[in-house]
């Protein structure tokens, strides 16, 4: 259903949403594990012909990231490349230049804009009264897990049960991922951009899993686009891991933590080579354990998502879909006898391969002779240093 306090349009699963006007500059700011991908993926790959739609993907990647970061002001992910003006500055003259066409630019990295002076720039920036907000939502219950890994697969090493606790039963809440409730606080996010664009420019859309496709048959209803134009893209490396891949990447994370090594090396070697290469070569098996969230958790993010429902339904923004949603309590599953999470020797024997793949992409060079104590005489600590910083010297060398 469609709620809004100030218009009155038909039922948006009804299928008639009211098109934005021509010339729109409509900014998708997520927030994480909403669909943001899947919309991204989608977009790029039909952006040769949104232009006979009147519409401009004006990005000339899938995900403008290091564009967002900039504009927020906020860093790469831990040993990523660092965003300058120079990113924000490019996408900004690629969105002028679509000029009477609509533009759409989309960033889940755009919710992390920490305040109101910020978020104020970007929508001057980007075209003032002609921006349009659009908010993507879903369950707590379904972006926690998600978010976890997500975390992990960015040096985080706690396990998922500490971090629920933390994130719900510590106050002030903010440790050890500050970004959780700036992204996922979703009434404070609306809110915060409702403060610069006015209510009449936000569209709230409640994602409903049940629904593949109707996250882009609302996109398509907004932009103007025909019917089916936008279709899933596959996208391994976007895939979640499993409980026991992400418990296997966590240990790992500590014993990198723990000696002391460059998160540039994480970056090269570890994220962007074993978990990137082990998600594209192995699929999850319906055997594989999947990251489970216990009850109390469940509840406590249902109360949380009506407590959010009731404020954003004050806000006199547009909301697409059923707002109930995001405060329902699923189903508890019917009990089993917990499985033990175990990583298949093919899913670690591809993670292995991912680091070295990455490493051997740096050329060997000679290095000086061999001092007089061996291997096996070096602590295991030590060991890990030492490799990790030469790795690295050759990785920047290359």
């Amino acid at each position: 259903m469609e709620t809004d306090c100030t218009r009155h349009e038909p039922p948006a699963n009804g299928g008639v949403i009211t098109p934005l006007p021509a010339g729109t500059r409509l900014l998708h700011i997520g927030p994480h594990k909403t669909g943001t991908t899947s919309i991204q993926g989608a977009m790029f790959a039909v952006k040769d012909r949104l232009g006979a739609y009147g519409v401009d993907w004006p990005a000339t990647t899938r995900h403008p990231m290091e564009a967002a970061l900039a504009a927020c002001a906020r860093p790469a992910m831990m040993g990523d490349t660092v965003p300058t003006d120079q990113h924000w500055t490019r996408l900004l003259a690629q969105v002028q230049a679509s000029g009477k066409r609509t533009s759409v630019v989309s960033s889940e990295f755009f919710a992390d804009a920490e305040d109101d002076a910020t978020i104020a720039r970007i929508v001057e920036q980007l075209g003032g009264d002609r921006v349009h907000v659009l908010i993507t939502l879903r369950p707590l219950a379904k972006i926690m897990p998600s978010q976890w890994q997500q975390y992990v697969q960015n040096g985080l090493r706690m396990g998922y049960e500490d971090w629920l606790t933390h994130m719900l039963r510590k106050a002030p809440y903010e440790k050890p991922n500050p970004s959780f409730w700036r992204r996922h606080r979703h009434d404070r996010l609306v809110e915060r951009w409702v403060r610069a664009v006015g209510p009449q420019r936000i569209t709230v859309v409640v994602v409903d899993d049940r629904d593949r496709g109707g996250l882009m048959r609302t996109f398509e209803r907004l932009l103007g686009l025909p019917e089916n134009l936008l279709q899933p893209v596959p996208d391994t490396a976007n895939r979640s891991l499993t409980l026991a891949e992400t418990e296997m990447l966590r240990n790992l994370n500590k014993e990198f933590r723990g000696n002391g090594l460059p998160d540039e090396l994480y970056s090269k070697l570890v994220r962007n080579g074993a978990v990137m290469h082990m998600k594209n070569a192995c699929s999850p098996s319906p055997e594989d354990v999947k990251i489970s969230t216990p009850g109390w958790a469940v509840e406590a993010a249902a109360e949380l998502g009506a407590e959010m429902v009731g404020r954003i339904a004050t806000m006199g923004v547009r909301v697409l879909g059923d707002p109930a949603l995001l405060s329902a309590v699923p189903p508890p599953p019917v009990w089993e006898a917990p499985a033990e999470p175990r990583v298949a020797p093919e899913v670690a024997a591809q993670a292995l391969y991912g680091a070295l793949a990455a490493a051997a992409a740096a050329p060997v060079r000679h290095t000086a002779p061999a001092k007089s104590r061996t291997v096996h005489q070096t602590s295991s600590r030590e060991l890990m240093r030492v490799l990790g910083h030469r790795c690295l010297k050759k990785l920047r060398g290359h």
